[in-house]
């Protein structure tokens, strides 16, 4: 038995009901893209994208989102339970772990914090800011290559993140800096994430790499990560999932450059023989394109992931999952870089009865899907059991 749980970040279909309280009324990471762009996506819409609880609608400018007749999956619309919008809490919950209490966001780092951090690292940092990534290296990049400081700055999830180019810090000294960081940044300061943001320049350009690393808190709970190993059952993580679990619970981790390598390696993994959960992170539509409002950049990775998942597909076997779900939203239509706190789609192909789940509350109910379809617990979803594919 095998499955494959794929999380397209950033992905959100609707603004939750609490979403004003974190200044993202309004956003539709779906549905806003599809309205700007038109982007078709004929796999995800198949399966029952369009289905999912107020996914269709008709847009100002004459486009629509309309569901199928017949959706091939089982499709759900989750609604976050953990009172956050960020990545480790995204992923955390899908693995069944419910933070009560988010992580810390900061406006900006304290100076008592930021001395430790210059103290631990042995560096004097440029920034220390609330800023787009993208927009914070063309700014203070020609600064950067002046002095030799690496750039801190954060965002409104609860992240530290460290910039510097290549050039200048070499990938290792930058990961040494950014670990010295995650050992000061636990207790009371902790965030969810320090992140690695190399880039490089030419001229007067500035761009990050795909060097990217994240050093995440090990979670503070079980997960369904957990779970699995204590069963024997295997995990493969894909992409930056082994950083964002701290390796926890997982035995086989394929760092990948980004959507075209991820999508290539789940590719081969449907094709060989395994057994186990294979889980993946798409993280071009986040990273890329939802940060940088490039509406257009989003639509094209969605439209590639929807043309790379009919061969994701085909390498199914008997009994076999394939899961699409995301951890937040990110809205590249709005005036915000940050994401958005939005529902999240599931669809759930394979070995399954098509059927309409609705709305459920949490992402956890990925978790709980996945324990019973592994046997190591109850499967609450009729229509979830796996039943033999001709």
């Amino acid at each position: 038995m095998r499955a494959f749980l794929i999380v397209i970040d950033g992905f959100g279909i609707g603004a939750l009901p609490d979403a004003d309280a974190y200044g993202d009324a309004g956003s539709d990471t779906y549905g806003n893209t599809f309205a700007a762009t038109g982007v078709q996506l004929p796999a995800l819409v198949s399966l029952g994208l369009n289905n999912i609880d107020g996914v269709a609608k008709a847009f100002p400018n004459g486009r629509a989102l309309r569901p199928v007749s017949a959706p091939r999956a089982a499709y759900a619309r989750l609604r976050e339970k953990t009172p956050a919008k960020d990545t480790t809490a995204g992923h955390y919950e899908l693995a069944g772990l419910v933070l009560e209490r988010p992580y810390r966001v900061y406006p900006t780092f304290p100076p008592d914090v930021v001395a430790d951090l210059e103290r631990a690292a042995g560096v004097r940092f440029l920034g220390n800011e609330i800023a787009s990534g993208t927009e914070i290296i063309q700014r203070l990049g020609p600064e950067h290559l002046r002095t030799g400081r690496p750039i801190l700055y954060t965002s409104a999830d609860s992240v530290l993140q460290i910039a510097a180019d290549t050039s200048v810090l070499p990938l290792e000294r930058l990961y040494a800096i950014c670990e010295a960081a995650r050992r000061v940044m636990t207790g009371d300061r902790a965030v969810g994430r320090v992140i690695a943001r190399p880039f490089v320049h030419e001229g007067g350009r500035f761009t990050r790499t795909a060097d990217r690393r994240d050093y995440a808190l090990e979670p503070p709970g079980e997960t369904l990560l957990d779970k699995l190993q204590a069963r024997g059952i295997p995990v493969t993580g894909v992409g930056k999932i082994a950083d964002i679990f701290c390796g926890r619970g997982i035995a086989r981790s394929i760092h990948t450059s980004g959507n075209a390598e991820g999508l290539r390696v789940l590719t081969q993994l449907a094709r060989e023989e395994g057994e186990g959960l294979v889980f993946a992170n798409l993280v071009d539509t986040d990273m890329l394109y939802g940060h940088r409002n490039d509406a257009p950049g989003y639509a094209e990775a969605l439209r590639r992931i929807d043309a790379a998942l009919p061969a994701i597909e085909a390498g199914l076997r008997g009994e076999d999952l394939l899961l699409i779900t995301a951890d937040h939203g990110c809205d590249p239509t709005t005036p915000s870089t940050d994401h958005s706190r939005e529902y999240v789609p599931l669809l759930v192909c394979g070995g399954v009865c098509p059927a309409n789940l609705g709305t459920l509350d949490g992402l956890d109910s990925v978790a709980r899907l996945l324990e019973g379809y592994f046997g190591i617990g109850e499967q609450v979803f009729g229509c979830i059991r796996p039943i033999r594919r001709n």
